[in-house]
């Protein structure tokens, strides 16, 4: 089972930045995805971003022109450049990584989550 690390979440204003990191440690497949959900209050979780080794990168349709996912390979490392925040981007947010491509599933690895708040 690889370990996923999450960090960089916090309190922000409306319109700042944030960028979340996720640190993957364990056996990495030479094809995997990696990437970020995001649970609202209510427990409704849904896909923030989606990168994978394919390649294949994915938004959510509200995230896509202000949120960018990368990763580095060397690091095991994905990230979420979080730029123009809106309130309604407040949740907890999730990385997780899956052995081969699709989406994840509940029994792939997850972070413990990580919580972004914006608001003034």
């Amino acid at each position: 089972q690889v370990q996923l690390v999450e960090s960089g979440g916090g309190l922000v204003q409306p319109g700042g930045s944030l960028r979340l990191s996720c640190a993957a440690s364990g056996i990495i497949a030479s094809n995997n995805a990696m990437g970020w959900y995001r649970q609202f209050p209510g427990n409704e979780r849904g896909l923030v971003a989606y990168d994978s080794t394919a390649p294949s990168t994915v938004y959510a349709d509200s995230v896509k022109g202000r949120f960018t996912i990368t990763r580095d390979m060397a690091k095991n490392t994905v990230y979420l450049q979080m730029n123009s925040l809106k309130p309604e981007d407040t949740g907890v947010y999730y990385c997780f990584y899956r052995r081969g491509f699709g989406l994840p599933l509940p029994s792939d690895s997850w972070g413990q989550g990580t919580q972004v708040t914006v608001s003034s």
